[in-house]
């Protein structure tokens, strides 16, 4: 795969509501293996909150086209020395062919060409799997929990009480 990764735009709003929705939610997402139909319902974000990501002071979209076919993305806001990353989506259909992985070395690398120590992300306890692919990468879990507390549509609506688990990894200096 010929894989670029670039920074989104608000002209790729569009492109990213689809593939991020179709990733984590609803039939379409089961194709994949990151799928959270079965701890939400609902939408995972929506165009409001994609624009609010791509206008926010320290964050970036990152996205992953292949042909110009956008196949994937992630999410990266600076807060103070450590870099939040989120919203890593892979096109459910191409996943396990390394798009996630390219995307985030990126993050790894836009970290520290920002003066970043740590890529810090919130992942749902339940999504064992996906933890699990994370500590493969060097990431460690923290014992902090913090509680799904996202009451916005936008959002999706918990099928049962949910808690996120902190992940970080500390970047190379």
């Amino acid at each position: 795969m010929d894989l670029q990764i670039t920074k989104a735009s608000e002209a790729d709003i569009p492109a990213l509501n689809q593939l991020v929705n179709s990733a984590y939610r609803g039939d379409s997402s089961r194709k994949g293996w990151t799928t959270e139909a079965d701890f939400l319902e609902g939408t995972r974000t929506d165009a409001d909150g994609i624009l609010e990501m791509l206008q926010h002071p320290n964050g970036t979209i990152l996205k992953c086209e292949e042909s110009d076919n956008l196949i994937g993305c992630v999410y990266l806001e600076i807060q103070n020395k450590k870099l939040y990353l989120g919203m890593l989506t892979a096109n459910p259909e191409l996943q396990g062919k390394g798009i996630g992985k390219k995307l985030l070395l990126a993050a790894e690398v836009y970290a520290l060409e920002n003066n970043c120590d740590t890529v810090t992300m919130t992942v749902l306890t339940g999504r064992r799997e996906l933890i699990d692919w994370y500590v493969r990468h060097g990431y460690y879990v923290t014992n902090e929990k913090k509680p799904f507390a996202f009451n916005h549509p936008r959002y999706g609506k918990p099928k049962t009480p949910l808690e996120f688990v902190i992940i970080e990894k500390k970047t190379a200096s």
